[in-house]
């Protein structure tokens, strides 16, 4: 009988152990990288610190971006659809505490759902097939707002820091959209304005200090280079890219980081000089960009390798590779609050 109660707690023993090592594993980290795997149509959940995947979730169909909440609990993910054949209309929902796919939010006529950005608790994301752009409020659970802009292929955007100025990369349309709030009285509430760039402009980002814009063209390797106050291009750089994909500045505004579909380099660019001054190869197809909120690191989604490489932005160099699912392209950074 004592030799029985003894192998039933060192089972008992063990199963709590084992379970104790689940859940160790499979919680959510704060910070948390998040990395959506396209082709697998997974969101990898990806501690930082070990460079290791804890979890996946289900992300929808055809998953391409995402962004996290404010208080780091929710990730919303744009369901991009085979645009113009079969085009996707919903944005889904993951609960990162739990780990798990929520009612996916459907969007209706707003069709090929792509960029996102979040602003004060709401998600701002592209309608490509639409010509629009909308906004999802999280606290009604409805869209809030839309505004047709009428450009060819709408694929990025970026809401200002002060919430007065929405941008956009209008791939087919060669141009970036610079959106402002009327504050003269317009029935529409918004004045449209375009800048011609160069030939498909698709990833871009706005300078830290709000003074321009630097749209990556991906058919003639390209950067423009917009005044936002003028709405003008001032300057041109060729940084030789067969297909630019995704354009980051760092925190700091020093440096502007360029990822190469076509080659799988990732181009750095001095922002002061303009000049590029390093080229590195992590991969085949470098696509989505992710810098940490203290400039430290970056992560490059190499998304025909199946995996995410770890910059080191001291060094300019490759400290570490993630290993991923199929696809990895779309990431965010969730922080717990």
């Amino acid at each position: 009988m004592a030799k029985m109660r003894a192998a039933i707690f060192a089972s008992v023993g063990c199963l709590a152990l084992y379970l104790t090592t689940v859940s160790a594993v499979a919680q959510t980290p704060s910070p948390a990288l998040l990395v959506l795997e396209k082709d697998d149509k997974k969101l990898a959940i990806v501690d930082p610190r070990s460079f290791k995947v804890v979890a996946r979730v289900d992300a929808g169909d055809d998953p391409h971006e995402v962004v996290a909440s404010d208080d780091g609990k929710f990730a919303y993910i744009s369901n991009y659809g085979a645009f113009g054949a079969n085009p996707g209309h919903a944005l889904s929902v993951v609960d990162l505490v739990n780990q798990k796919l929520l009612a996916s939010v459907e969007l209706g006529a707003l069709l090929a759902p792509h960029g996102l950005d979040l602003a004060d608790g709401k998600v701002y994301f592209t309608a490509e097939g639409s010509k629009a752009i909308g906004r999802y409020d999280p606290a009604s659970q409805k869209i809030d707002w839309v505004l047709g802009i009428g450009q060819n292929r709408t694929h990025m955007l970026v809401v200002g820091i002060d919430r007065s100025r929405v941008f956009t990369s209008n791939v087919n349309s060669d141009d970036i959209g610079i959106l402002e709030r009327d504050k003269g009285g317009d029935a529409s509430g918004w004045i449209e304005s375009y800048v011609t760039v160069g030939k498909g402009p698709e990833g871009f980002d706005v300078s830290p200090d709000g003074k321009e814009l630097w749209a990556a063209n991906s058919h003639d390797g390209t950067i423009s280079i917009v005044d936002i106050a003028s709405k003008k291009v001032t300057q041109s750089i060729d940084i030789h890219t067969k297909r630019s994909n995704r354009l980051k500045f760092t925190p700091d505004g020093k440096l502007a980081l360029i990822s190469d579909l076509g080659t799988g380099e990732l181009v750095i660019v001095d922002v002061a000089s303009r000049k590029g001054i390093k080229r590195l190869a992590p991969g085949t197809g470098a696509a989505g960009i992710l810098i940490t909120p203290d400039g430290s690191r970056a992560y490059v989604a190499e998304s025909r390798d199946g995996h995410v490489s770890v910059i080191d932005l001291k060094k300019l160099e490759v400290m570490a590779t993630i290993e991923t699912g199929k696809g990895p392209d779309g990431m965010a950074w969730a922080v717990r609050k």
